[in-house]
């Protein structure tokens, strides 16, 4: 097929096809490339029209440009060079590949054996190129015209400590959502829809964190049993949203969506998955990066250069190392938070993205790039931060300016509340911040990421309702997801007839949320946990497309959903549950009173031998608010009230004698799980009486009347644990609690 229009030499900058008002421009990296080709096809990419080699190598790049090519136009590429998996190299022509810069695709994905640049089956498995072409099957590439007026549009930047993240899924969100028509479902429109809206504003969320929507592939085994990779973990492009959520515009419908929730004071953040591609193993098929370049694009193993490293679980890990694909990225990245407007990124298996040679680098071009990036280093920044590799599991070691979601937090939070004796000095720590993991840098509460449950694992119903997986409908035999569930079915393994299993777990719920959103640093909640949703026991609906990975409308639970608003507006209104700076458990500048204080049930101050108690299971503890915060402009302290916190998780009620009369009066009662109606709420309660916190159940009360004096204990640690020799950063006493993650 030969090229019928004339080409110019084009520039090497920028990557991807831009148009720029009189036609396209065309640049591609390949350092290893003998030769590009550019690949046009019709309006509906069925037919390839024209095949044009790009004239010009610059810099390892290829470009050229069109004068009379427009948006819309849908393209490929076939890239020509040496097939050689055994040096690395596995250069396809027959093969139509993926731009990496596209900003959109048309036409779907379609499995089939011709996408593989060998023949699947034979006894050489990948070492024999295969001459099939696969252009049928493939997506193909759309030049973009990006242009969107957005008006006044500006983001919320709302401060960390004032931050609450909300983890959803655009499909499940809005695919059952009554408000939301029937075009719009599924979509980012959808999410613009005022009953989608109006349901993040009421519940008091300040941000919205979306998993994956760059543009993505079933995996093989899944499409083979009916399945899709519904999560979006497996990425193909990092400029382009998927087609499956579009209504409108591949562009304008994400616009949109950014413009409408910032209206409402709603930032946006996105889940990203710079660590694999889709393409899979070295008996992968080759879509786009690996026919490119593959010995730029992924890290190749130690023992040869035809195999991949693998610190992803998906068969491949891209190379951050090499400057093109770091500048990949990181101009994905721009792309996003400039031309689209997201407030921030949250990035899965982070610690990928930051490996050398020796393992996780500290000083790494990834971090360096993200820290010095007068763009990138003000927005939300957000490690999910582990990945599969022998030393891997690095929660607290990302740098300054970074948060990370604290798997240690919610393994501690469940286990104390399941009944698990022992681990009371790590909640300690897990409900100040983690000053043991994060508080060195001059790193605030902020950068713990806290939560209980997120789209991978239990839904928080399911975590009171199952103790083992039911994946069945996965097709895996069970045998996939975690068995690390920390889970409690309160008496009966799945839905149960029992009305005191119900109301038990009805509590636990409240339990668990309210230890979440009363938690120092940074709460998220999982889409749908506020209103009870099930995903039928499934802890990894990765692949269900359906009503088990959807949140259903049809059943909320009121009750809870109150419940979870009235948490997140105490939390608003009082700035002593979301300070920015660490306890230090001594007295306040002014004040008698100590900034924390933990307290046992018989009403003093807790000392190293009831940290190690075994058996322990209830902790108590006073937040001081007369001075929380400070104003950065004016330099005024922030006041707030004084708060006791009670936590019980015996089977049985632990009376707790309320603080002596030297911190207050009396104390109002703000909550109690106990109590879902809310009926004792409002109650005073004298200094030194006993109050009756119930079994399983957290009690929060609220000081009432003028403070006296409370010492200061000059050996008090951070957290306002007495220090000893076995103490940890945070003054806790250390348990040997310092399991990995499970995930």
């Amino acid at each position: 097929m030969t090229s019928r229009r004339r080409i110019l030499p084009g520039q090497p900058y920028p990557l991807g096809a831009t148009w720029d008002g009189n036609g396209v421009n065309f640049a591609l990296f390949s350092a290893h490339a003998e030769k590009v080709e550019l690949c046009l096809f019709d309006r509906r990419g069925l037919r390839e029209v024209e095949r044009i080699s790009l004239p010009e190598y610059t810099d390892e790049v290829w470009h050229g440009y069109l004068p009379d090519c427009r948006p819309g136009q849908l393209y490929g590429y076939r890239v020509h060079g040496p097939y050689d998996p055994n040096e690395g190299h596995r250069f396809n022509p027959h093969k139509l590949l993926l731009d990496p810069y596209a900003k959109a695709l048309a036409g779907g994905f379609e499995w089939s054996d011709t996408h593989f640049g060998f023949k699947p089956g034979t006894p050489k498995l990948d070492l024999i190129a295969d001459r099939r072409d696969n252009a049928r099957f493939m997506p193909k590439c759309r030049v973009l015209d990006t242009a969107f007026t957005w008006g006044n549009d500006r983001r919320p930047n709302v401060p960390w400590p004032e931050t609450i993240v909300y983890e959803a899924h655009v499909r499940g969100q809005t695919i059952k959502h009554p408000g939301v028509v029937n075009g719009m479902r599924g979509t980012f429109l959808g999410l613009t829809q005022p009953g989608v809206i109006d349901h993040l504003r009421r519940l008091g969320v300040t941000t919205l964190q979306l998993l994956p929507i760059h543009a993505m592939i079933d995996e093989k085994h899944l499409a083979d049993r009916g399945l899709r990779n519904y999560w979006g973990y497996n990425s193909i492009g990092f400029f382009a949203a998927d087609p499956r959520y579009y209504s409108a515009s591949p562009h304008g419908d994400f616009k949109t969506m950014v413009s409408r929730l910032h209206d409402v004071g709603i930032e946006v953040i996105l889940d990203v998955v710079y660590n694999h591609t889709a393409e899979g193993n070295h008996l992968g098929p080759t879509l786009s990066f690996r026919g490119i370049d593959n010995l730029s694009y992924y890290r190749l193993g130690p023992d040869g250069k035809r195999w991949y490293e693998n610190y992803s679980g998906c068969g491949n890990t891209l190379n951050l190392a090499h400057p093109r694909v770091l500048q990949m990225v990181m101009d994905s990245l721009r792309y996003w938070a400039d031309e689209m407007h997201v407030d921030g990124f949250r990035f899965d298996l982070a610690a990928s993205l930051v490996r050398g040679k020796g393992g996780f680098d500290h000083s790494s071009a990834f971090l360096d790039a993200v820290r010095q990036d007068p763009g990138l280093s003000r927005l939300k920044m957000i490690a999910e931060p582990w990945d599969l590799g022998g030393d891997g599991y690095r929660v607290g070691r990302f740098p300054p300016g970074w948060s990370e979601w604290n798997g240690r937090y919610r393994d501690t939070v469940r286990r104390f509340w399941t009944g698990e004796g022992g681990v009371i000095g790590d909640l300690a720590s897990r409900l100040t911040g983690s000053f043991d993991i994060f508080g060195w840098g001059g790193r605030r509460p902020w950068a713990s990421l806290n939560f209980v449950t997120c789209h991978d694992g239990f839904t928080l119903k399911d975590l009171v309702s199952y103790e083992r997986k039911h994946n069945e409908a996965n097709l895996e035999g069970n045998k996939d997801g975690t068995d690390a569930n920390y889970a409690w079915n309160c008496g009966h393994e799945g839905p149960s007839p029992y009305p005191e299993v119900r109301e038990l777990r009805a509590r636990q719920s409240r339990n668990l949320l309210a230890t979440l959103l009363l938690s120092q640093g940074v709460p998220m909640l999982l889409a749908g946990d506020e209103m009870g949703r099930s995903q039928r026991g499934n802890n990894n609906a990765y692949c269900q497309d359906n009503e088990i990975g959807w949140v259903d409308w049809s059943e909320v639970d009121e009750d809870l959903l109150a419940f979870v608003q009235s948490l997140i507006a105490l939390r608003k209104a009082h700035p002593v549950f979301r300070r920015p700076r660490f306890f230090e458990g001594r007295r306040l500048p002014g004040s008698p009173l100590k900034d924390i204080v933990w307290i046992t049930p018989e009403g003093r101050e807790m000392g190293h031998g009831d940290w190690t108690t075994p058996f322990a299971r209830s902790l108590g503890f006073v937040l001081g608010g007369e001075s929380c915060a400070v104003d950065n402009l004016t330099g005024r302290e922030e006041m707030d009230d004084t708060f006791l916190v009670l936590l019980n998780a015996y089977h049985e009620a632990v009376p707790y004698v309320l603080p002596p009369p030297s911190l207050g009066r009396s104390w109002e009662l703000v909550l109690d799980t106990f109590d879902p109606a809310g009926r004792q709420a409002g109650t005073h309660w004298a200094a030194g009486i006993t109050y009756p916190l119930g079994q399983r159940s957290l009690a929060v009360l609220r000081r009432s009347g003028a403070l006296r004096g409370v010492p200061r204990d000059e050996s008090s640690g951070p957290s306002g644990v007495p220090r000893d020799e076995s103490s940890g950063p945070s003054g806790v006493p250390r348990d040997g609690n310092k399991e990995g993650d499970k995930e």
